[in-house]
Parts: structure tokens; sequence; C-alpha cells
């Protein structure tokens, strides 16, 4: 039996989506391999309970001049 041109780039197309299939695969492996150390670590606190509490806001010379030029 006799291959055909249609036979040959039958197997060439999936040979290709075989390839962008292994390489698709081989990226979300190693995506999946990068967030795993994040995953096992406790979060730790940035701020303690305290400084959670804190009043922040305060109305500097420079605040005062932004809100006298923007009229707020």
């Amino acid at each position: 039996m006799r291959k055909t041109h249609k036979d040959e780039s039958a197997k060439v197309a999936l040979d290709r989506r075989g390839f962008l299939r292994a390489v698709g695969g081989a990226g979300s492996l190693a995506a999946a391999v990068a967030v795993s150390p994040l995953a096992g670590s406790e979060a730790q606190a940035s701020e303690t309970a305290d400084e959670k509490v804190k009043a922040r806001y305060q109305e500097t010379a420079h605040v005062q001049a932004f809100y006298r030029t923007n009229r707020y």
C-alpha cells in the first residue's frame, strides 16, 4: 500500500499537536512548582495590633495646600 500526501500531512499535524500539548503541560507544571513553596508557609502579620488601630491621617501643610488648591 502506498502512502499519500494526505496521510503524511495528518501525521505531521498530530506530531505538532503532541508537541504543543507537551510544551503546555511543562509550562503549567513549572508554574505549579514555583508556587508550591509559597503555599506551605504561614502568613506573618506585618503590623501589630496597636499599629492597626492607631490614627494614620495627619493633615500636614502639604495636605492643606492640596485641599486649598483643589477646593475640597
